[in-house]
């Protein structure tokens, strides 16, 4: 799969912020996804795994490609390093990015779209790891956060495909999405290269009866598995 290499990945938390405010002026997050030409969808996930004597960590990236609509697995790629970027809010594309650039050149699978297990407009700079990694890929991609990181909203519906506004700044940066009823709703924001609408059409159409969309649930056991 391709990838663009557009930046080092070694830089301070006050440069990785700069290059956020630079990277999100060339984001497209209005373009609506053809849904008719979507034949597969791919879960993005990191799982970061520390050692109890010496306290490493080490991240392990998943991407795992599923069949759309019927949601079977077609490739999978791992990849595995030492954790290069310290934990800080909002900076997590440049603690995940280095993985994940390693996992995308394994697939053999070139995915139409991509869900990630994070945010994309719905950050502080409107530029999450689905953001950030879609210029990178310059594929459609989409974040799927089980937590709020930043915005406010009015509580959907308790049915399923149910969702509300999240508002951030007077500007809706996603959706807060019901995707079965009596649970929690998860984060849906567009990454790049999708519009919001589409974006919430297609995470319902990737979810059966489970919270969270299927090629997510695939990646996070993925990345998990080590």
């Amino acid at each position: 799969m391709h990838i663009e290499h557009l930046h080092e990945w070694n830089i301070s938390p006050a440069e990785a912020i700069a290059l956020q405010k630079e990277l999100a002026t060339q984001l497209d997050y209005q373009r609506p996804l053809d849904l008719n030409s979507i034949g597969l969808v791919a879960g993005v996930d990191v799982s970061v795994k520390t050692d109890v004597v010496t306290g490493a960590t080490t991240s392990q990236a998943a991407v795992v490609v599923l069949s759309y609509p019927n949601m079977k697995v077609v490739d999978t790629a791992l990849a595995q390093m030492p954790t290069p970027f310290p934990y800080v809010p909002g900076l997590l594309s440049f603690r995940e990015g280095p993985v994940l650039e390693t996992a995308f050149a394994k697939l053999e699978t070139e995915p139409d779209v991509l869900i990630f297990d994070g945010m994309g407009r719905a950050h502080p700079r409107r530029i999450g790891i689905a953001s950030h990694m879609g210029l990178w890929l310059q594929k459609p991609t989409i974040g799927c956060g089980k937590t709020l990181l930043i915005g406010k909203y009015a509580e959907p519906p308790n049915e399923r495909g149910a969702y509300s506004d999240l508002i951030d700044r007077n500007e809706v940066i996603g959706a807060v999405l019901r995707t079965k009823v009596n649970v929690k709703p998860v984060y849906i924001s567009v990454g790049h290269l999708a519009d919001l609408a589409t974006s919430v059409e297609l995470v319902m159409g990737c979810t059966s009866k489970y919270r969270l969309p299927e090629p997510i649930r695939a990646a996070h056991n993925a990345a998990g598995a080590f």
